[in-house]
């Protein structure tokens, strides 16, 4: 969710933060379908580190620039294939779908506040099977608990001694 504080405006949308090198490096390249927001977290507030490329972007987007308070610095409908930068250095960035800045009324010196989209990564089951200690394919055991490896190896059968 991105909320235009200075305007009571939601946007209700999927938010995702950019916060390491690589996941600002990905950005939304190659994306088929922007349905939600990807809040950039500069390292630093400049013009030069808040400068954008649109290179092997598949949709536009609209940009949103804020300063170290999170005051917009500048804002547009970002073009493929073209370079941008903000009028005013900057230390976060929204990439989001086109019409977030319409949605949220955005303009320069508006207040923007984000909650990120608790992603939850699905639970797979997976059987596991530790030779000897759990055998979860037909056995009745539900969990078996060992204190050490050597444990586990003392209770192994020990083959071809005897």
């Amino acid at each position: 969710m991105i909320t235009n504080e200075t305007k009571d405006k939601v946007w209700h949308g999927r938010v995702k933060l950019a916060d390491s090198f690589f996941k600002r490096f990905r950005g939304l390249m190659l994306v088929k379908n922007v349905d939600h927001a990807l809040v950039f977290v500069l390292p630093a507030e400049t013009k030069a580190n808040a400068s954008i490329h649109m290179f092997f972007m598949l949709n536009d987007i609209d940009v949103i620039w804020m300063d170290s308070t999170r005051r917009v610095v500048d804002f547009k409908r970002a073009r493929k294939w073209r370079l941008y930068s903000p009028k005013k250095p900057a230390k976060y960035i929204i990439e989001g779908p086109v019409g977030l800045i319409r949605t949220l009324e955005v303009e320069e010196g508006d207040l923007i506040d984000w909650s990120p989209t608790e992603d939850r990564e699905k639970a797979v089951p997976v059987k596991s099977l530790i030779p000897g200690k759990i055998d979860l394919n037909g056995s009745n055991n539900g969990m078996a608990m060992a204190e050490s490896v050597r444990e586990m190896r003392a209770e192994l059968p020990q083959s071809g001694k005897g």
